[in-house]
């Protein structure tokens, strides 16, 4: 069975507001076996939101909408439904009773606009809120499930977990769905999907989705199955082939980032890393402090964002400086090798470039990059272009830092 989610409330229409709902619903929902296939976000319009519940219904088992469930004219998630569903709303003086009370217990007087919310769809069961003055509504439909649940995620995550989930569970047949998420580093979009689409085309279930961010791949694979162990089987049936595929490209099988990755490979051989940075500006130190725990593997670091302080904190000759400048493959090294040295780390790295927009040159022209890496077998530079803006550059310069370590330590 999949399911659809609507989201109403022009609110959401603007860039002040995010959905947080539909990302909560669909993990609730994928825990229970039930695929969401679409997202529809809906502004204040009754007409707009009716036809939106019509098409869900046609293509979906279960439509859940969220929002529009308030005591004011601009709530219009009752009426749509009632209008989709071609029923009307009745009035239940004991939900109008239940919002009284919630106000005089408070103390405070109850607007006759609330009894809105007292008037729910014919035929549908209300669904009790705790935290709010909405109630929520189950309806089925030939088979199929409308789910109406208030908008602030205070009063709908206690209402789906309460009211929704053991109502699912009864009408849902025993699914189980299952993820795997693997990560790439450094790979285009376009070379994953060229190196493993022949493999995932030739499976409905699992299904495949690729996303893509700076020099960072991830390959989501969602199965499902009776149980866990034939989901899980699905998995191992193409995630298998992919692995075989891509290698070592693969960073992660679980989703967790580089930065993760690296730092659990430290800790695992107790091992430490340092940083000395240029052109990232520290965003290679935040990546690898983000991690809680960093500080078991963490260092130090060094911001040297001039040839002063290249020299001042870490002792790069003004010599090397001038005659091969900052952006150079001797600097990188030196930088990295000083790092290791001052803090004492079993490993270092290092990078400066020019990030851009401005202030590249013809040897090294923006988007040059050399990453230095020093450790208990040596040192070496990578020396690397990423054609970019300048956050792109700096990202790109932060992950390909970390995947170097990552095949160190590997």
């Amino acid at each position: 069975m999949t399911a659809e989610i609507i989201a109403v409330g022009s609110e959401l229409l603007t860039p002040d507001r995010v959905d947080t709902n539909s990302l909560y619903l669909t993990s609730k929902l994928n825990d229970l076996g039930v695929e969401v296939t679409q997202k529809t976000v809906i502004g204040d319009d009754r007409a707009r939101a009716a036809a939106a519940v019509r098409a869900s219904i046609e293509r979906a088992g279960i439509v859940v909408l969220t929002g529009g469930l308030g005591p004011t004219e601009d709530d219009v998630t009752r009426d749509a439904v009632a209008a989709a569903l071609g029923r009307g709303l009745e009035y239940r003086d004991e939900i109008w009773q239940g919002i009284r009370e919630r106000f005089l217990r408070r103390g405070r007087v109850i607007p006759e606009i609330n009894r809105r919310q007292a008037y729910v769809i014919e035929g549908s069961e209300p669904l009790p809120n705790a935290n709010g003055t909405a109630p929520g509504l189950w309806i089925e439909v030939e088979g199929r499930v409308v789910l109406l649940l208030p908008g602030p995620p205070g009063e709908m995550r206690p209402m789906f977990e309460e009211y929704a989930i053991p109502r699912l569970k009864r009408v849902l047949p025993q699914r189980v769905l299952v993820t795997r998420v693997y990560r790439i580093a450094l790979m285009p979009e376009s070379e994953v999907d060229q190196r493993i689409a022949p493999v995932y085309t030739k499976y409905a279930n699992p299904v495949t989705t690729i996303l893509a961010a700076a020099g960072d791949i991830q390959v989501h694979l969602r199965a499902q199955g009776d149980d866990e162990a034939q989901a899980y089987a699905l998995l191992d049936e193409v995630g298998e082939q992919i692995e075989a595929i891509l290698g070592d490209r693969i960073y992660s099988r679980t989703g967790e980032p580089l930065e993760v990755v690296v730092g659990n490979l430290l800790r695992d051989r107790g091992e430490t890393v340092s940083v000395a940075e240029s052109a990232t500006g520290g965003l290679l130190a935040v990546r690898i402090t983000s991690v809680p725990g960093a500080s078991n593997y963490f260092a130090g670091g060094f911001l040297v964002y001039n040839d002063r302080m290249k020299a001042a904190l870490l002792g790069i000759p003004e010599s090397m400086l001038k005659e091969h400048t900052a952006v150079s493959e001797p600097v990188a090294e030196a930088m990295a090798v000083a790092a290791q040295e001052r803090t004492g780390s079993s490993y270092a790295l290092s990078i400066t470039g020019v990030a851009g927009p401005g202030g590249g040159e013809e040897k090294t022209p923006v988007g040059t990059v050399f990453i230095g890496i020093a450790g208990p077998d040596g040192r070496g530079v990578h020396r690397a272009r990423f054609p970019g803006n300048r956050d792109f550059v700096r990202n790109m310069a932060a992950q390909t830092a970390l995947d170097l370590l990552r095949r160190k330590l590997g």
